[in-house]
């Protein structure tokens, strides 16, 4: 990954729109470049700091708005390669309430686009808890009501995921999280 294709997929970003969207702590933009800023301090692989800027392009089971259509992944794979891209398939595709609770115990995630079960490979399943987890941390970060609701459910949660998220995500998730 070069500083290029980052310039470049935050230059996408913003042509989509990314930065008059509403979210936690700003805009839509803020939160897709801190949650990628966050991954590379927590020194992820450049593939999944990409999958963090971008993590949002087809939506997500917690965030309905898109910037591109699933059925045009081209796109996306041209902006930011395909490993980077597989990341944000899965966790924009993936169906939270029937994957989050067992993800620890069994390593499966349901996509939500095709309902398709799939067991990702120890690295892209590494690379989806981390990006699950650091997207989350953004959010509790900057949404005291989310965080009051929400933070002791997700400390127990991501608890359950230490032995597949990254050393480092993990003890970010319990320095925020508490």
């Amino acid at each position: 990954m070069t500083t290029t294709t980052v310039r470049a997929a935050r230059e996408w970003l913003r042509e989509r729109g990314a930065e008059r969207i509403g979210h936690a702590g700003g805009s839509l933009l803020d939160h897709l470049g801190r949650v990628h800023d966050r991954m590379a301090a927590l020194g992820l692989d450049p593939d999944v700091r990409l999958a963090g800027l971008t993590h949002a392009a087809y939506g997500t089971d917690g965030f309905g708005v898109t910037l591109l259509d699933p059925a045009d992944r081209a796109v996306l794979r041209a902006l930011i390669g395909t490993d980077a891209e597989e990341h944000v398939y899965r966790y924009g595709g993936c169906d939270r309430g029937r994957t989050w609770r067992a993800l620890g115990g069994t390593g499966l995630v349901r996509s939500r686009f095709t309902g398709h079960i799939e067991s990702p490979a120890a690295p892209a399943l590494r690379a989806f808890a981390d990006l699950c987890i650091v997207n989350e941390l953004d959010v509790m970060t900057h949404d005291p009501v989310l965080r009051a609701k929400h933070a002791g459910h997700l400390r127990g949660l991501f608890a359950g995921w230490a032995a597949l998220a990254s050393p480092s995500v993990t003890a970010e998730a319990r320095r925020v999280l508490g």
